[in-house]
Formats: structure tokens, sequence, C-alpha cells
């Protein structure tokens, strides 16, 4: 569905910051709680309205190759179509930011990411359980110490601009300023973002000192950092057991009596990743199977997202869809790990919402561009196919639907808050060939998703505000 080319005149209200990109509008530090002059981009506009499936339905998407995207003050989306059919009022006084050739896709959504493991990215030789005992939870550990709580947070969220997501569900430690440095950072920046104290308390899975003392103590601190930040401007909070091992069974039925309670916080954990983690579940708890474990507890909800879920069967999927819970696909993770293909085409058919996750550290990239790339390859593993048009769909509106926040993000519906990432057809050498002799945009679509990663990322917006440049770096420090 795409709008024939139209030249645009537009005039800019700010200097152009390189060849063919926008102006660089360097928004105030609490950019999610101000207003700011309307403003249009224009280049190729893509959004999706369902997961276009498999062949891909053009129905599922709209593409506007000679596009304009409207933003009022309120950083909320106005317009999203043909740049010949914006509407005058919305073009008259607004800011123009000229992103022509490039292509405006919805802000990237992870949902699944560590913020505390920064540091152990590429760590070698280890399979999951060995994994964390020997680089996760030594890394995490530091993270009872503020300064580096909050450097670390700045640095992550910095890589995730720099990669073009705008929202994802985070990983922090068990330590309650792990979480207050989260999302100080990601108010600062205005984000949507996700987050929640990790809990562990099972002995010996969780080691002393990462331990929670007692759940009555857990339970405090979580209810204490919910009323902290719980729908603070973007902010969301999750509940955050790590994994059924380090959770004792006082632990799991204390998260099912929060999420009884507060219906609207989210619930973030692992399952069924790996097939020694498994038989460690069965050992542990009993039961048909891992998911079994979690529905016993009450975590199935429909703002649940289980990372990886490689090892669950037909019937675990029928439970997680009739719950309306969703799952994460971190293929890069699962290969570095060796834990197994995720069986993406079983969950869908199964009507099992998905999202992708860069799952960082144990994936090897920030960008969902690069994992796509992956996630080509586990389909391809499988015998299967995934088409660029449900690749994007799965790093935007997927992802937002996942993460039951497509309400408010992951596409460019009038009302929705725009946040954004423009994309560059000709960031490497390889890319722009590859580009230059494509017969179509589908084609040109698909180089992207398996060559594309952060250096073709040009900018990153968050409610119509730059917050990253790639020529630039970070619009805020």
């Amino acid at each position: 569905m795409g709008a024939a080319a139209v030249p645009v005149m537009a005039v800019s209200s700010a200097p152009a910051a390189h060849a063919g990109g926008g102006a660089v509008h360097t928004p105030p530090r609490d950019a999610g709680r101000h207003r700011a002059r309307p403003r249009v981009v224009f280049g190729h506009v893509l959004h999706f309205f369902k997961d276009p499936g498999d062949p891909p339905d053009p129905t599922a998407w709209e593409l506007f190759e000679d596009g304009a995207l409207a933003i009022g003050e309120d950083g909320k989306v106005t317009y999203a179509g043909p740049a010949r059919d914006l509407p005058e009022q919305l073009h008259n006084g607004a800011e123009t930011i000229d992103h022509r050739g490039r292509l405006i896709v919805p802000g990237f959504v992870d949902t699944h990411i560590h913020a505390a493991q920064v540091d152990v990215i590429a760590s070698y030789g280890k399979q999951l359980l060995e994994w964390l005992e020997t680089y996760v939870f030594p890394a995490e550990a530091k993270f009872d110490r503020a300064a580096h709580a909050r450097a670390l947070a700045g640095y992550f969220l910095d890589r995730l601009l720099a990669a073009g997501t705008t929202t994802a569900t985070v990983f922090p430690t068990v330590h309650p300023a792990s979480v207050d440095a989260f999302f100080e950072q990601s108010r600062q920046r205005g984000l949507r973002m996700l987050c929640g104290k990790v809990l562990m308390d099972r002995e010996p899975y969780a080691p002393p000192y990462l331990r929670d003392r007692s759940v009555t103590e857990a339970e405090q601190q979580t209810r204490e950092l919910i009323g902290r930040w719980h729908g603070k401007d973007r902010l969301g909070y999750s509940v955050t057991p790590r994994f059924a091992p380090t959770s004792t069974e006082p632990m799991l039925a204390m998260t099912g009596r929060l999420l009884q309670e507060h219906p609207d916080l989210w619930l973030q954990t692992h399952a069924a990743e790996n097939r020694d983690e498994v038989a460690l579940v069965k050992k542990l708890f009993g039961g048909r199977s891992y998911i079994d474990v979690y529905e016993r507890y009450g975590l199935l909800t429909k703002r649940s997202l289980f990372a990886h879920c490689i090892h669950i069967d037909a019937t675990d999927r029928a439970r997680l869809a009739a719950a309306g819970s969703s799952v994460a696909f971190c293929p890069t993770s699962n290969l570095f790990l060796g834990s197994g293909l995720f069986d993406f085409h079983a969950a869908r058919r199964s009507k099992v919402s998905v999202g992708l996750g860069t799952d960082v550290g144990a994936g090897t990239s920030y960008s969902l561009l690069t994992t796509l790339n992956e996630a080509y390859k586990v389909a391809a593993l499988r015998g299967k196919t995934l088409s660029a048009y449900r690749g994007f769909y799965l790093a935007t509106l997927g992802g937002a639907q996942a993460l039951d926040l497509d309400d408010v993000i992951g596409n460019f519906r009038p009302g929705k808050e725009a946040d954004f990432t423009v994309l560059d057809f000709t960031a490497t050498e390889t890319l722009a060939r590859r580009t230059e002799v494509a017969k179509d945009f589908t084609e040109r679509l698909f180089a992207l998703m398996i060559l594309g990663d952060e250096r073709a990322v040009a900018a990153t917006y968050a409610q119509g505000h730059l917050v990253h440049d790639r020529d630039s770096g970070p619009a805020l420090t």
C-alpha cells in the first residue's frame, strides 16, 4: 500500500544535522512532561495494524513512500499518510524535520533485556545455569552501589536508543537502587519503560549475596517501588521473579497475590529456556510442566511476559493463549547459549502473542535489526520463513501487543505516542549496494532486516523529541 512519490517543499526551522537528515532537536531534560511545538517529519513511513502472517497480508500495514508524520505539541501522532494529503493546518507553524529517502517506523520494542548485564555480553563458553553463576551473578552484585547503578542505567539506555529501541521491559537486580536508577534515567529521557525489582530467595540457586532475605522484606520493597514509580509519567512496574528455580513457593505465591491485588501491573520472568533448567524445575516443583508451575501461583495474566519458552508443548501454548500471556523470542541469546530453537510459528498458530527480545547480556546485540536477522535463521532451521513485513511488525506493534501497550504505542494511528525510529538504507556500503539493486520496496526492507544494525539507525525520537542522533550521539547527557 504505497503512496505515489510527490515532491514536498518543506522549510525547516532549524539547521540540518547532516546531509539527507533532519534537524537536531534537543528535548528538555524531562522531555516526557513538557509540551513542544508541533512537528512534521517527512520520509518513507511504514507501520502495522496487525500481524501480517505468512504469507504476508498487505492489509496488515501501510506504507507511504513519500510520507509525512505529524506530531502535536503533546507528543502524540496527529497524522500519518501521504505527504501530499497532509492537512494544511497541521503543517502551518510546525517544525519540519526532513528524513526523505529514509524509513520512518514506530520505535522498536524490546520485550526482554537485562540492564544489569551490560558488562557480561560476549562472555565465553557456558550454558545457562553455569553462565549465570560464573558471569551474571557477580556482575549483578555490584548494583548494590547506587552510583554504579546510575552509571550503568544511563549507558544501557543510550545503547537502546542508539539501536532505535524506545520501549523495553527490563530486568534490573534484586537491589531497589537498581530500579530507582533505571526509572530515574528513563524518566529524564521521556521514555515508556517497564521494570521491577528482581525477586529471588531459593538456596542454593540464588547466591547468598543476591538473595532476598525474606519474602516479607521482598514484598515490602516491591510495594514501595510500585508506589514510587508505577504509572509515573510513562513508567510501568513489572513484578519480576527471576525464574522458578530461584524462587521458593512462598515467593511465587506472594507474586501472584500482588498481581491479583494490582491487575494493572506487569509480570516478567523466564520460562523453559534450557533443558537442564526444565529438569530442575520438575525436580523442585513437580507438576505437568514449567508453565504449569507459574499457572499454579496465578502468574499467567494478560500482562505476563515469559522469556524464551523454547521447551514447551501445545498444552502450554494453549494455556498461555487463554490467559492472554505473551512470549519473548530471543534468538541471539538462544543461539549463543545453545539453548534451542524457539518455535515462533507454533506459538502464533496457538494465538500466543510474541515479541522480540535481545536479552543482553546472553544476547549478543542491543539491535532488534540484528535480532531479526537471527530470528530469520531460527525460522529457517525449523523449515519456515520470516518475511520482512512480519519481522518489522514483531519489532514494533507486535512488541507493543506483547506488553499490552498497543493502545499507546506500536503504530502511527492518531492519538498514539510519537515514538519513532529513522532507518538509513545506505548506512553501510553492503546495505547501500543491495538497496540500489533491489527491484522493489519489499526487497529493500528485507535487506535492511538482514544487513542492518545500530549503524542503520539514523535517529531515534520519543514523543516527537530527538533522543539519539547517529552523528552526534545521545540528545540527553
